[in-house]
């Protein structure tokens, strides 16, 4: 597959104000993007995700390591990177409320060196794709989430760029809509060829519709896989225990204390494994209290659960790391 993105030894350190402390909010962070996919960009708050993301789209320059975008590093070449890229930043930055749904679509076409006349079958082709014909003279500030989120990924379309980085695009969104944008956005790499960057917390349109997952933690790359590699990863991990009788208070807090995943259910124990040995752990604490066994099965997991997993890993890792 092509590369259309290559981030490099990204590095960013910030200087706290108060303390002047130096902080690494990103820290050697590397990973590909490939023509024609929809790749997950994912990390918990203050991971150094919004750094990643704001190095790529030129908004940030990075104090190491490089961004190219279709060949143009962004730092030597910024103009002739960020050509080929457009973002959808979290809350709808890209629209403005006082216009209309047309008179928005004409302005920020403008702000691209794109003429009025010249962008009129366009807007006709996306008003009709995001189904927003019969919004195109009402004022986005009278139009719904979901029609204001619609809008703002048909003007990230308008200049034609072969990338779309979306930030949180589902945000606030009813289950009908969420789903309606996410069609959108297959339809959107099936149909035009585009290459989409989703960063968001909802995990079930990674799982739907993410070919790839790269996840960020603590400033570095702790997960850069197929997102159903993944899953498959960690089903293998994933079992419930049926017993006979309830557990005790001091089971339950026992397994919750060891293990990130945990759901217990009258007699059943659903629970993600970190490493083999963790089965023998939770059969003790069972046996603890001489707890029957009646069953052990596999379960299947979700993406994120996965998630929530790599980030404790991680952590955990830090953790050891740090104490040495």
């Amino acid at each position: 597959m092509e590369k259309i993105i290559e981030v490099n030894g990204l590095e960013k350190i910030y200087k706290k104000k108060k303390t002047k402390e130096i902080v690494k909010a990103v820290d050697g962070v590397s990973f590909d993007v490939y023509r024609g996919e929809i790749l997950g960009l994912l990390g918990p708050n203050g991971a150094g995700k919004t750094t990643t993301i704001k190095s790529i789209c030129g908004l940030l320059k990075p104090n190491g390591g490089s961004v190219h975008i279709n060949g143009f590093d962004s730092n030597k070449e910024r103009l002739k990177a960020v050509n080929y890229i457009t973002a959808v930043l979290e809350g709808n930055r890209n629209i403005y409320w006082r216009l209309t749904v047309r008179e928005n679509m004409e302005y920020f076409a403008g702000n691209r060196g794109i003429s009025k006349k010249a962008i009129q079958g366009k807007i006709e082709e996306l008003l009709e794709f995001f189904n927003l014909k019969g919004k195109e003279n009402e004022l986005v500030s009278s139009l719904s989430r979901g029609m204001q989120q619609k809008l703002a990924i048909a003007i990230a379309l308008l200049p034609g760029t072969d990338v779309i980085l979306l930030d949180e695009p589902t945000l606030g969104l009813d289950v009908e809509t969420s789903y309606e944008v996410r069609e959108l956005l297959k339809k959107i790499v099936n149909e035009q060829g585009k290459t989409i960057i989703i960063s968001t917390h909802d995990m079930p349109i990674v799982q739907e519709i993410c070919d790839r997952a790269v996840i960020i933690n603590g400033g570095k790359v702790i997960a850069d896989e197929k997102v159903e590699g993944l899953i498959k990863l960690f089903e293998t991990r994933a079992y419930c225990f049926t017993v006979e009788d309830e557990l005790t208070n001091q089971q339950i807090m026992a397994i919750e204390n060891h293990f990130l995943i945990v759901n217990i259910i009258e007699n059943e124990i659903n629970v993600t494994l970190e490493k083999e040995d963790d089965l023998y752990l939770i059969m003790d604490i069972l046996k603890s209290e001489q707890t029957k066994i009646e069953k052990i099965d596999r379960t299947t997991v979700d993406f994120e659960q996965v998630f929530m997993q790599l980030i404790k890993e991680g952590n955990n890792h830090d953790s050891a790391v740090a104490s040495h």
